[in-house]
């Protein structure tokens, strides 16, 4: 520091070059957290422990942050996890007390840009992950960050933190259970029952669905006044319309080895379909809303 200069001057100087890296530090937070809210929470906390440490003695101020707000992220996936644990009471009172979900506190139509970025199913399967394979798998293969950076921070050696990332990649990823052409037969027809999904498209829904299709659906999923099941296209179809806002925040995904779709506002799973395709046609489709149930679903993501 110059001579000349004083304390707040060198403050300043630090948060300007604290500035030059949030952007990327919030793009690492949230691709480990899966929330906005978190990711900028994560950020926050990175500042203030620099703010409160000699930085002269930090050689490498963007390494230094990225470890600090990935060690955070690590420390937050954990507690997020012993939450889980804990008996339905104890929950609300956690989530009472801390004044609800963090992730309400973010703003909605900017929580859904950086899910859509990333990939509803991505964050989605990545949720399944333990926080150490989170931690190495986004960091590795998602930033390029070698292993043995990554090692300290999951504390572990970089041989196990590898191991990590490579279970995770294999979770991600998932394995299919028909053949390449059935897989790519059925993306073909999901992403088509898709689109008229989200447009409204009575005429590309009928495309896709055979006549005689079944619906099936958990009473959840299915607002009063609507049945469970429903028979025939044009029933399906129009009911299909009915919910069309749900289609925005849909994508299609692996669900126990076949093409589905997770539907997942802001990267949280909320529902998860499953189809039976014949012929190039829709015969039958569930609609999966019960947590017991999707608990039980293996997702992963539809490769290119």
């Amino acid at each position: 520091m110059d001579e000349q200069d004083g304390p707040a001057d060198g403050q300043d100087r630090l948060a300007q070059r604290f500035e030059t890296c949030r952007s990327h530090l919030r793009a690492v937070a949230y691709r480990l957290l899966g929330s906005l809210s978190e990711a900028d929470d994560a950020v926050q906390e990175a500042w203030l422990r620099l703010s409160r440490t000699d930085a002269d003695s930090i050689e490498n101020l963007p390494g230094w942050l990225h470890t600090v707000v990935s060690r955070l992220c690590l420390d937050m996936l954990r507690s997020r996890s012993s939450r889980r644990e804990e008996p339905l009471e104890q929950q609300m009172n956690h989530r009472a007390s801390a004044g609800g979900e963090a992730e309400d506190r973010s703003d909605p139509e900017e929580a859904a840009v950086m899910a859509e970025s990333v990939g509803r199913a991505l964050l989605v399967v990545l949720d399944t992950l333990t926080p150490a394979e989170r931690i190495a798998f986004v960091l590795h293969d998602t930033f390029a960050v070698p292993f043995d950076q990554i090692a300290p921070v999951v504390d572990r050696s970089p041989a196990t933190t590898k191991k990590l990332a490579s279970r995770a990649r294999h979770k991600v990823r998932g394995t299919p259970s028909v053949s390449p052409a059935d897989l790519a037969r059925q993306r073909r027809v999901v992403e088509a029952f898709l689109a008229a999904a989200r447009d409204g498209d009575m005429e590309g829904l009928l495309a896709v669905l055979a006549p005689d299709v079944v619906r099936r659906a958990d009473r959840a999923a299915v607002p009063p006044g609507i049945a469970t099941i429903a028979h025939g296209a044009h029933t399906v179809a129009e009911q299909t319309v009915v919910l069309r806002r749900r289609a925005e925040f849909a994508e299609p995904a692996l669900v126990n080895g076949a093409v589905g779709v997770v539907v997942a506002p802001r990267g949280r799973l909320l529902f998860a379909l499953t189809f039976t395709v014949e012929d190039e046609k829709i015969t039958q489709y569930e609609v999966i809303a019960a947590s017991s149930r999707l608990e039980l679903l293996d997702l992963a993501v539809l490769t290119t």
